[in-house]
């Protein structure tokens, strides 16, 4: 029997979607599911969660709540992260210590500052994932939706680099979905393939019978002016290629949007977005554990809308059904102009062997220039973490193009101290934190 560990499965609507989408595929065998979180109230609401939409879907899953990480890890054969480590109290550090300085974010979670003090944070709890995974289940694949994920990924490589991980976003699937029904053109039977960096890969094909998509999103950009105000209709127009995350998120990785009142009112942007979010996500997870104390039935999402990516590997490897998706891996020969041993995101292929990336050879080099300085400050994040140099973090924040066009120099050093102050709880003792962190 398959044994799948959702670690972080207090994300508990996450966790009804993903196990929705595993029940969902009918040739399963029955999975033995274990739920791991650090929060008891989570964790119940979690199994609760599992256990009705088993039985609405009528399929057998033997579902275990486990506390205990190590327990829980024992003999895994998949193990699917989704952790966030400081939780919303975290955020708002990320978030509002920055603003206080006059730098903007709207989501903070992949990049920049937010995303760099999001990863010091996670660092120590994959590390010692990792090291339990090598002890416990070390052929599981560990299939990573925690941001930062190109950070998360280029960590988990530096410091366990036997460990078969995959990094998993649904961000280029939705792209293409929304483009299609912008277009009024099926999905199904719509070719297209993405490369460069989560969140900011670039769709460089995009066609139907043979035919490139572009000319009809040209059209259609030419026929709603409105469009145009749009951060990655913006991207696109200057680049060439559709970036392949949202507007909200694309924002503030470049120096172009959030630095002027102006632009922000143009591109429509809200600042601090994601604190609107993570309160969403707390009254989401209320709303379930209250339906559940009062046996009433979750919402379900519809039939037919795309499984994650984490259940179709899953599906994948367990019955042989050959798919094509898009993961985050470290480049080895997958992207030829940019930096080998980075993380990529790139198509793969799935199938009873496990996840072949797929080689791209050269993504677009104006696409690619992006992506140097996105990895840029990935590359400076890891290596603080890895070496303990403070130093090193602030230059990931000078080299971050939304900080550095923003702040000045002294200013960037004066903010890095205030989050390594805020955030010293949940930091490695390395660089000043409370976090003892030992490497696998």
């Amino acid at each position: 029997m398959a044994r799948v560990v959702f670690i972080g499965a207090g994300s508990v609507v996450f966790t009804r979607q993903l196990v929705t989408d595993l029940l969902r595929f009918e040739d399963l065998p029955v999975l033995d599911l274990v739920l791991h979180d650090i929060d008891p109230a989570r964790l119940e609401v979690a199994r609760g969660t599992a256990e009705q939409v088993a039985a609405r879907l009528g399929r057998a899953l033997r579902v275990h709540a486990e506390p205990d990480r190590r327990a829980a890890l024992a003999e895994a054969d998949f193990v699917v992260n989704m952790i966030q480590v400081g939780g919303i109290a975290a955020t708002r550090i990320d978030l509002e210590l920055p603003a206080s300085f006059g730098l903007r974010q709207t989501i903070g979670d992949t990049t920049g500052v937010g995303g760099v003090f999001r990863a010091l944070r996670t660092f120590p709890v994959l590390a010692g994932i990792a090291r339990d995974m090598a002890e416990l289940c070390p052929e599981a694949w560990f299939l990573n939706y925690t941001n930062p994920m190109a950070m998360n990924v280029w960590w988990l490589h530096a410091v366990a680099p036997g460990l078969r991980v995959a990094g998993l976003c649904h961000s280029v699937y939705w792209t293409v979905n929304d483009l299609c029904e912008l277009l009024g053109v099926p999905l199904e039977g719509t070719h297209y393939r993405a490369a460069g960096v989560n969140h900011q890969a670039w769709l460089y094909e995009f066609s139907r019978a043979g035919e490139s998509l572009y000319p009809q999103l040209d059209a259609a950009i030419t026929a709603d002016p409105g469009l145009e105000r749009r951060v990655r209709v913006e991207i696109y127009r200057r680049i060439g290629y559709y970036p392949t995350e949202t507007s909200e998120h694309s924002s503030e990785y470049l120096s172009w949007f959030l630095r002027s009142d102006e632009q922000i009112e143009r591109f429509r942007l809200e600042p601090l977005e994601y604190l609107r979010i993570s309160e969403e996500n707390v009254a989401e997870f209320e709303a379930a554990r209250s339906a559940l104390e009062h046996g009433e039935e979750l919402e379900l999402h519809e039939e037919g809308d795309a499984a994650e990516y984490a259940p179709q590997i899953i599906h994948s490897m367990l019955t042989g059904a050959p798919r094509e998706i898009h993961v985050n891996t470290i480049n080895r020969g997958l992207i030829d102009n940019l930096p080998q041993g980075a993380a990529v995101e790139v198509p793969a292929r799935v199938d009873a062997s496990g996840i072949a990336p797929i080689a791209v050879g050269s993504i677009p080099p104006q696409g690619a220039a992006l992506n140097r300085s996105y990895l840029s400050v990935a590359e400076l994040a890891v290596q603080a973490a890895l070496t303990g140099d403070r130093e090193s973090v602030k230059r990931a924040l000078l080299a971050d193009p939304n900080a550095s066009s923003t702040l000045t120099p002294d200013r960037l050093w004066e903010l890095c101290d205030a989050l390594f102050a805020a955030h010293a709880p949940l930091l490695p003792r390395s660089l000043g934190g409370d976090v003892g962190m030992v490497l696998p």
